[in-house]
Protein backbone atom coordinates (compact mmCIF):
# COMPACT_ATOMS: atom_id res chain seq x y z
CA UNK A 1 0.00 0.00 0.00
CA UNK A 2 1.31 3.46 -0.91
CA UNK A 3 2.35 5.75 1.94
CA UNK A 4 -0.27 8.41 2.58
CA UNK A 5 -0.24 11.59 4.65
CA UNK A 6 -2.64 11.60 7.59
CA UNK A 7 -2.26 7.90 8.35
CA UNK A 8 -0.26 5.69 10.71
CA UNK A 9 2.20 3.21 9.19
CA UNK A 10 4.48 0.40 10.41
CA UNK A 11 7.84 0.92 8.72
CA UNK A 12 11.36 -0.39 9.09
CA UNK A 13 14.62 1.55 9.03
CA UNK A 14 16.19 1.47 5.57
CA UNK A 15 19.23 3.61 6.26
CA UNK A 16 20.60 6.28 8.55
CA UNK A 17 21.31 9.85 7.45
CA UNK A 18 23.07 12.76 9.24
CA UNK A 19 19.66 14.30 10.06
CA UNK A 20 17.65 11.17 10.88
CA UNK A 21 16.55 7.83 9.44
CA UNK A 22 14.90 6.86 6.19
CA UNK A 23 12.05 4.43 6.77
CA UNK A 24 10.51 2.17 4.15
CA UNK A 25 7.53 -0.09 3.48
CA UNK A 26 9.58 -1.95 0.87
CA UNK A 27 8.73 0.31 -2.05
CA UNK A 28 8.78 3.90 -0.73
CA UNK A 29 11.01 5.82 1.66
CA UNK A 30 10.14 8.57 4.12
CA UNK A 31 12.36 10.58 6.45
CA UNK A 32 12.07 10.32 10.23
CA UNK A 33 14.01 13.37 11.40
CA UNK A 34 15.96 13.21 14.67
CA UNK A 35 13.58 15.76 16.24
CA UNK A 36 10.61 13.48 15.47
CA UNK A 37 12.08 10.48 17.32
CA UNK A 38 10.57 9.69 20.71
CA UNK A 39 11.42 7.28 23.50
CA UNK A 40 11.36 3.64 22.46
CA UNK A 41 12.94 4.07 19.04
CA UNK A 42 14.77 0.92 17.93
CA UNK A 43 16.60 1.11 14.57
CA UNK A 44 16.51 -2.69 14.38
CA UNK A 45 12.76 -2.97 14.81
CA UNK A 46 9.57 -1.77 13.13
CA UNK A 47 8.59 1.86 13.73
CA UNK A 48 5.04 3.06 14.25
CA UNK A 49 4.86 6.53 12.73
CA UNK A 50 2.38 9.14 11.60
CA UNK A 51 2.84 10.49 8.08
CA UNK A 52 2.44 14.15 7.15
CA UNK A 53 3.88 16.72 4.76
CA UNK A 54 6.76 18.85 6.01
CA UNK A 55 7.12 22.57 5.32
CA UNK A 56 8.57 21.79 1.88
CA UNK A 57 5.59 19.60 1.03
CA UNK A 58 7.58 16.36 1.26
CA UNK A 59 6.14 13.29 2.96
CA UNK A 60 7.69 12.94 6.42
CA UNK A 61 7.27 10.74 9.49
CA UNK A 62 6.91 11.40 13.20
CA UNK A 63 6.72 9.02 16.15
CA UNK A 64 4.18 11.38 17.75
CA UNK A 65 0.80 9.82 16.92
CA UNK A 66 -2.04 12.37 16.96
CA UNK A 67 -5.63 11.56 17.83
CA UNK A 68 -6.80 13.37 14.69
CA UNK A 69 -6.04 11.45 11.49
CA UNK A 70 -7.73 10.71 8.18
CA UNK A 71 -11.21 9.56 9.16
CA UNK A 72 -10.89 10.30 12.89
CA UNK A 73 -12.04 13.39 14.76
CA UNK A 74 -10.84 15.43 17.69
CA UNK A 75 -10.45 18.91 19.16
CA UNK A 76 -7.62 20.97 17.71
CA UNK A 77 -6.31 24.22 19.17
CA UNK A 78 -6.07 27.21 16.84
CA UNK A 79 -2.47 28.34 16.42
CA UNK A 80 -2.93 31.31 14.12
CA UNK A 81 -4.53 32.65 10.96
CA UNK A 82 -3.65 34.02 7.54
CA UNK A 83 -6.40 36.08 5.94
CA UNK A 84 -5.95 34.68 2.41
CA UNK A 85 -5.47 31.06 3.46
CA UNK A 86 -7.48 30.30 6.60
CA UNK A 87 -6.58 29.25 10.14
CA UNK A 88 -3.88 26.87 11.30
CA UNK A 89 -4.55 24.36 14.06
CA UNK A 90 -2.31 22.15 16.15
CA UNK A 91 -3.00 18.42 16.23
CA UNK A 92 0.02 17.67 18.41
CA UNK A 93 2.71 17.26 15.76
CA UNK A 94 5.46 19.73 14.80
CA UNK A 95 3.57 21.13 11.80
CA UNK A 96 0.27 22.98 12.11
CA UNK A 97 -2.60 22.00 9.81
CA UNK A 98 -4.50 24.47 7.62
CA UNK A 99 -8.28 24.82 7.62
CA UNK A 100 -9.23 26.57 4.41
CA UNK A 101 -10.78 30.02 4.27
CA UNK A 102 -13.63 28.34 2.35
CA UNK A 103 -14.68 26.53 5.55
CA UNK A 104 -14.64 29.66 7.72
CA UNK A 105 -17.25 32.38 8.35
CA UNK A 106 -17.51 35.16 5.77
CA UNK A 107 -16.96 37.75 8.50
CA UNK A 108 -13.35 37.94 9.65
CA UNK A 109 -14.53 38.99 13.13
CA UNK A 110 -16.10 35.53 13.53
CA UNK A 111 -12.93 33.62 12.58
CA UNK A 112 -11.34 31.53 15.31
CA UNK A 113 -8.50 33.18 17.21
CA UNK A 114 -5.39 31.69 18.75
CA UNK A 115 -6.35 29.44 21.65
CA UNK A 116 -9.85 28.66 20.34
CA UNK A 117 -10.76 25.03 19.66
CA UNK A 118 -12.31 23.35 16.61
CA UNK A 119 -13.65 19.81 16.23
CA UNK A 120 -12.03 18.54 13.03
CA UNK A 121 -10.75 15.65 10.97
CA UNK A 122 -8.02 15.41 8.33
CA UNK A 123 -8.60 15.12 4.59
CA UNK A 124 -6.52 15.15 1.41
CA UNK A 125 -7.16 17.56 -1.43
CA UNK A 126 -6.96 16.55 -5.10
CA UNK A 127 -3.20 17.12 -5.02
CA UNK A 128 -2.77 14.83 -2.03
CA UNK A 129 -2.08 17.67 0.40
CA UNK A 130 -3.19 17.28 4.01
CA UNK A 131 -5.60 19.81 5.49
CA UNK A 132 -8.12 20.12 8.31
CA UNK A 133 -11.88 19.88 7.87
CA UNK A 134 -14.57 20.93 10.34
CA UNK A 135 -16.69 18.03 11.56
CA UNK A 136 -20.15 17.91 9.96
CA UNK A 137 -23.25 18.08 12.12
CA UNK A 138 -23.97 14.34 11.96
CA UNK A 139 -20.52 13.57 13.43
CA UNK A 140 -21.00 16.03 16.28
CA UNK A 141 -24.42 14.53 17.02
CA UNK A 142 -22.93 11.04 17.06
CA UNK A 143 -20.66 11.89 20.01
CA UNK A 144 -23.18 14.01 21.92
CA UNK A 145 -24.97 12.89 25.06
CA UNK A 146 -28.65 13.48 25.80
CA UNK A 147 -29.24 16.05 28.51
CA UNK A 148 -31.61 15.42 31.42
CA UNK A 149 -34.04 17.94 32.90
CA UNK A 150 -31.91 18.37 36.00
CA UNK A 151 -29.48 20.42 33.89
CA UNK A 152 -32.02 23.25 33.82
CA UNK A 153 -30.53 26.51 35.14
CA UNK A 154 -27.08 24.92 35.47
CA UNK A 155 -23.98 26.72 34.19
CA UNK A 156 -22.24 25.15 31.18
CA UNK A 157 -18.94 25.71 29.40
CA UNK A 158 -18.06 24.73 25.86
CA UNK A 159 -16.96 25.73 22.38
CA UNK A 160 -19.00 27.34 19.61
CA UNK A 161 -18.80 24.91 16.70
CA UNK A 162 -21.50 26.06 14.27
CA UNK A 163 -22.64 29.59 13.46
CA UNK A 164 -26.06 30.38 11.98
CA UNK A 165 -27.85 33.67 11.33
CA UNK A 166 -30.41 32.92 14.03
CA UNK A 167 -28.03 31.57 16.64
CA UNK A 168 -24.97 29.57 17.65
CA UNK A 169 -24.44 25.89 18.41
CA UNK A 170 -22.00 24.97 21.17
CA UNK A 171 -20.59 21.66 22.36
CA UNK A 172 -20.31 21.62 26.14
CA UNK A 173 -17.59 20.11 28.29
CA UNK A 174 -20.19 17.63 29.49
CA UNK A 175 -20.78 16.40 25.94
CA UNK A 176 -24.11 18.13 25.25
CA UNK A 177 -25.16 20.08 22.18
CA UNK A 178 -26.37 23.52 23.15
CA UNK A 179 -28.17 26.14 21.08
CA UNK A 180 -27.82 29.85 21.78
CA UNK A 181 -30.54 31.92 20.10
CA UNK A 182 -29.45 35.38 18.97
CA UNK A 183 -31.77 36.90 21.60
CA UNK A 184 -29.79 35.11 24.34
CA UNK A 185 -26.44 36.77 23.67
CA UNK A 186 -25.08 40.30 23.58
CA UNK A 187 -22.46 39.48 20.95
CA UNK A 188 -22.15 36.60 18.50
CA UNK A 189 -19.39 34.19 19.57
CA UNK A 190 -16.53 33.39 17.22
CA UNK A 191 -16.27 29.94 15.68
CA UNK A 192 -14.30 27.88 18.19
CA UNK A 193 -14.65 30.43 20.99
CA UNK A 194 -15.02 29.15 24.54
CA UNK A 195 -18.33 30.34 25.94
CA UNK A 196 -20.05 30.13 29.30
CA UNK A 197 -23.79 30.22 29.76
CA UNK A 198 -26.70 28.72 31.65
CA UNK A 199 -29.26 26.15 30.57
CA UNK A 200 -32.68 27.71 30.04
CA UNK A 201 -34.41 24.71 28.48
CA UNK A 202 -33.87 21.01 27.86
CA UNK A 203 -35.50 19.62 24.73
CA UNK A 204 -36.99 16.14 24.32
CA UNK A 205 -34.20 15.17 21.92
CA UNK A 206 -31.63 15.84 24.65
CA UNK A 207 -30.24 19.11 23.34
CA UNK A 208 -30.15 22.17 25.55
CA UNK A 209 -30.98 25.81 25.01
CA UNK A 210 -28.36 28.09 26.50
CA UNK A 211 -28.36 31.77 27.44
CA UNK A 212 -25.16 33.80 27.55
CA UNK A 213 -27.01 36.65 29.26
CA UNK A 214 -26.46 37.05 33.00
CA UNK A 215 -29.15 36.20 35.49
CA UNK A 216 -31.18 39.24 36.53
CA UNK A 217 -29.47 39.62 39.90
CA UNK A 218 -26.05 39.34 38.26
CA UNK A 219 -26.98 42.06 35.75
CA UNK A 220 -28.18 44.35 38.53
CA UNK A 221 -24.94 43.71 40.37
CA UNK A 222 -22.77 44.72 37.42
CA UNK A 223 -24.89 47.79 36.66
CA UNK A 224 -24.78 48.84 40.31
CA UNK A 225 -21.00 48.46 40.40
CA UNK A 226 -20.68 50.61 37.28
CA UNK A 227 -22.86 53.32 38.81
CA UNK A 228 -20.89 53.35 42.08
CA UNK A 229 -17.58 53.47 40.21
CA UNK A 230 -18.79 56.48 38.22
CA UNK A 231 -19.99 58.23 41.39
CA UNK A 232 -16.68 57.55 43.14
CA UNK A 233 -14.86 59.16 40.21
CA UNK A 234 -16.95 62.32 40.85
CA UNK A 235 -16.49 62.58 44.60
CA UNK A 236 -19.48 60.40 45.48
CA UNK A 237 -22.23 62.09 43.48
CA UNK A 238 -23.68 62.25 39.97
CA UNK A 239 -26.26 64.39 38.09
CA UNK A 240 -28.43 61.36 37.29
CA UNK A 241 -31.38 59.88 39.15
CA UNK A 242 -34.46 57.78 38.47
CA UNK A 243 -36.11 60.66 36.56
CA UNK A 244 -33.21 61.06 34.13
CA UNK A 245 -34.09 60.44 30.47
CA UNK A 246 -33.36 57.10 28.78
CA UNK A 247 -31.10 58.94 26.34
CA UNK A 248 -28.98 60.41 29.13
CA UNK A 249 -28.64 57.03 30.83
CA UNK A 250 -27.79 55.21 27.61
CA UNK A 251 -25.16 57.81 26.70
CA UNK A 252 -23.45 57.66 30.10
CA UNK A 253 -23.82 54.03 31.21
CA UNK A 254 -24.75 52.13 28.04
CA UNK A 255 -27.69 50.47 29.80
CA UNK A 256 -31.46 50.91 29.56
CA UNK A 257 -33.41 53.15 31.90
CA UNK A 258 -35.18 50.08 33.30
CA UNK A 259 -31.81 48.49 34.17
CA UNK A 260 -30.61 51.80 35.63
CA UNK A 261 -33.67 52.07 37.88
CA UNK A 262 -33.32 48.47 39.05
CA UNK A 263 -29.70 49.09 39.99
CA UNK A 264 -30.56 52.35 41.77
CA UNK A 265 -33.33 50.59 43.65
CA UNK A 266 -30.94 47.94 44.87
CA UNK A 267 -28.38 50.51 45.98
CA UNK A 268 -31.03 52.57 47.79
CA UNK A 269 -32.39 49.45 49.50
CA UNK A 270 -28.86 48.55 50.61
CA UNK A 271 -28.45 52.04 52.07
CA UNK A 272 -25.55 52.93 49.79
CA UNK A 273 -27.07 55.95 47.98
CA UNK A 274 -29.85 58.54 48.20
CA UNK A 275 -31.41 60.94 45.68
CA UNK A 276 -32.10 64.63 45.97
CA UNK A 277 -33.11 67.36 43.48
CA UNK A 278 -32.02 65.48 40.36
CA UNK A 279 -28.77 64.19 41.82
CA UNK A 280 -27.72 60.89 43.37
CA UNK A 281 -25.30 60.79 46.32
CA UNK A 282 -23.36 58.07 48.09
CA UNK A 283 -24.12 57.85 51.79
CA UNK A 284 -20.38 58.08 52.49
CA UNK A 285 -19.76 60.58 49.69
CA UNK A 286 -19.62 64.35 49.63
CA UNK A 287 -22.92 66.21 49.51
Amino acid sequence: MALQAGTVAELRVEREAPFGYFLTNGTEEVLLHHREITEGFDPEGMQTVFLYQDHQGRLAATMTIPEIQLGTYGWAEVAGAERKLGVFVSIGISKDILISVDDLPALLSLWPEKGDHLYITLELDKHGRLFGKLAPENIVKSIAKKAARDLLNQDVLGYAYRLLKAGTFMFTDGGYIGYIHESQRKKEPRLGQRVEGRVIDVKENGTIYVSLLPRAYEEIGRDAEQILAYMDSRGGKMPYWDKSTPEEIEARFNISKAAFKRALGRLIKNGEIYQEAGWTYRKNGED
